[in-house]
């Protein structure tokens, strides 16, 4: 009798897990659609429960309010990006024959990642471009750029002088920079286009400065 209740408060808690991430995950993509559309200054609560089918009350539940969805948005693309760019990287590694452990290709397998992304999720790398955001949002944009180029150093085994943080700094300015005209590009040819554009430059910058 014990076993069959403890059974169906497990089944009860994991019922209780899937529903609150769905009601998550349907608040995230409302969020999404609404400040793609208004951006954060001008976009409400009100809008993004409405477009959800929820409430009022379920959203601070789940987030706190709209700075709190923002970020989490921003977060949850970041994260998007960074596990894009790590599986392509693990896959590039693990290949066939003996793989690719050449630090600059690696880095280019990467980025291609990242820049796919940057189309796939256009909407969302243009609301984070635009310069708005919940106080404090700048910070935690300056925050994650730092944290990304150190992992791009890891990644591309350059060393700690300045000369090699620089290097690093730039290349990933370009993967950057190449995002930005991506999300702004009419099609998925003029993306492709700036994508080859700047793994040229990042080759050509790369192959020249890091080694040496």
């Amino acid at each position: 009798m014990a076993r069959s209740a403890s059974n169906t408060a497990s089944g009860g808690s994991a019922w209780q897990w899937s529903r609150t991430a769905e009601t998550r995950r349907v608040l995230l993509n409302a969020a999404r659609e609404v400040f793609c559309e208004q951006g954060f200054a001008e976009a409400s609560i009100a809008a993004v429960v409405e477009r959800a089918d929820s409430s009022v009350g379920s959203l601070y539940h789940h987030f706190g309010g709209k700075a709190e969805l923002f970020l989490a948005l921003w977060e949850e693309h970041q994260a998007v990006h960074e596990q894009n760019a790590v599986a392509a990287v693990a896959a590039a590694r693990s290949g066939a024959g003996a793989g690719n452990e050449d630090p600059l290709e690696l880095f280019i397998v990467g980025a291609r990642a990242f820049l796919e992304g940057s189309w796939q999720r256009r909407d969302l790398a243009l609301l984070f471009m635009d310069g708005g955001g919940p106080p404090g949002f700048e910070l935690v944009r300056r925050t994650r750029s730092r944290e990304w180029v150190r992992q791009n150093g890891v990644l591309l085994g350059a060393g700690s002088d300045s000369v090699d943080r620089l290097m690093v700094a730039v290349l990933t300015t370009i993967i950057g920079e190449a995002g930005r005209e991506i999300a702004t590009s009419p099609s998925k040819r003029q993306a492709n286009k700036i994508t080859e554009a700047a793994i040229v430059l990042i080759r050509r910058l790369g192959s020249t400065s890091i080694d040496t």
